[in-house]
């Protein structure tokens, strides 16, 4: 019986060592994956004919899209001048005329036949675009687009992702969204943790710009159609140890929004464990293709955890 004790407490213990120095190996891999995201590798131009293509999705935005495109075009006029500039709109399958109006107002529009949801809209647009460097913004212009060529900037200097951030401590909110609004978003940056490894502000800001070739890396591989895609969106940037860059912003919130705070929010929970099945099933892996079409390096090259996994 005393052998028998003797032996349990030895498998304890060499156990108890197994599982310190596997968590030691993930601490140092969480680590690893860290630095990746606040590092900027050295890349060459990124693939595109323009230099920046500002992808919006639109659903019912008739009487206000034509407006958001006109305004797109006039404040990155500079940007237009020096390298060129589309503007795509993706029409989730609207019904009030949203294409038409944006068509009429200078932009390239891609229609769906019936609303897929913003994520679903994003993926189209960012997988249709022509720029080197990608950006999506809403469509009621919450964040001014005076801001964007900041972001472009960013990427152009060798940021892989650069998102903007309504928690920064250099944002500004000149138009406060409504009380309900505000504690929904909190509410989903802490759900948030049950799929992502780093330490985000703010992972729902409507603003977000990529390199192109990053840009179609990511959305190749994205799944959710909702507003969760966001979330997806980062967890993809450190499955594959992207650099990222989190900025303020100015906020002109909308009181039209077509959010609606508790439907969405249930959807986008939904969403959140959906994201977490499909990691821990290998959906997200790349392949040998991805990473030669893509030009980024392998996950293996740089070191760190493969998220959830």
């Amino acid at each position: 019986m005393a052998r028998d004790r003797l032996g349990y407490a030895g498998v304890a213990v060499v156990s108890s060592v197994v599982t310190a120095a596997a968590l030691s190996r993930w601490m140092r891999g969480l680590s690893s994956l860290r630095s990746d995201l606040v590092r900027r590798r050295p890349r060459g131009e990124a693939p595109g004919e323009l230099r920046l293509t500002v992808v919006v999705p639109a659903y019912a935005e008739g009487g206000r899209i034509g407006a958001t495109v006109r305004r797109l075009t006039a404040e990155l006029d500079t940007v237009a001048a020096y390298g060129g500039l589309e503007v795509l709109v993706v029409d989730d399958g609207s019904v009030d005329g949203t294409a038409e109006e944006a068509e009429a107002a200078g932009a390239v529009v891609v229609r769906h036949a019936t609303n897929r949801g913003k994520g679903a809209a994003v993926r189209t647009g960012v997988l249709a675009a022509r720029g080197r460097t990608v950006v999506f913004t809403d469509a009621d212009l919450a964040y001014a687009p005076d801001q964007i060529p900041g972001l472009v900037e960013l990427v152009e200097q060798g940021w892989d992702v650069v998102v903007g951030s309504r928690r920064h401590t250099d944002t500004t909110t000149l138009v406060r969204a409504r009380r309900l609004r505000e504690i929904g978003g909190r509410a989903i940056n802490v759900l948030t943790r049950a799929v992502l490894l780093g330490q985000y502000r703010d992972t729902q800001c409507g603003l977000k710009a990529f390199r192109s070739d990053v840009a179609r890396l990511i959305f190749t591989h994205t799944r959710v159609d909702g507003f969760a895609f966001d979330v997806e969106v980062f967890h993809l940037v450190e499955r594959y140890h992207l650099s990222l860059a989190e900025v303020p912003v100015r906020v002109e919130n909308s009181a039209s929004s077509t959010v609606r705070v508790a439907r969405d929010a249930l959807r986008l929970v939904r969403d959140l464990f959906r994201v977490r099945q499909w990691s821990t099933e290998g959906l997200y892996d790349l392949t040998a293709d991805d990473l030669l079409e893509g030009g980024v390096e392998p996950p293996a090259a740089t070191g760190g955890p493969s998220p959830l996994k």
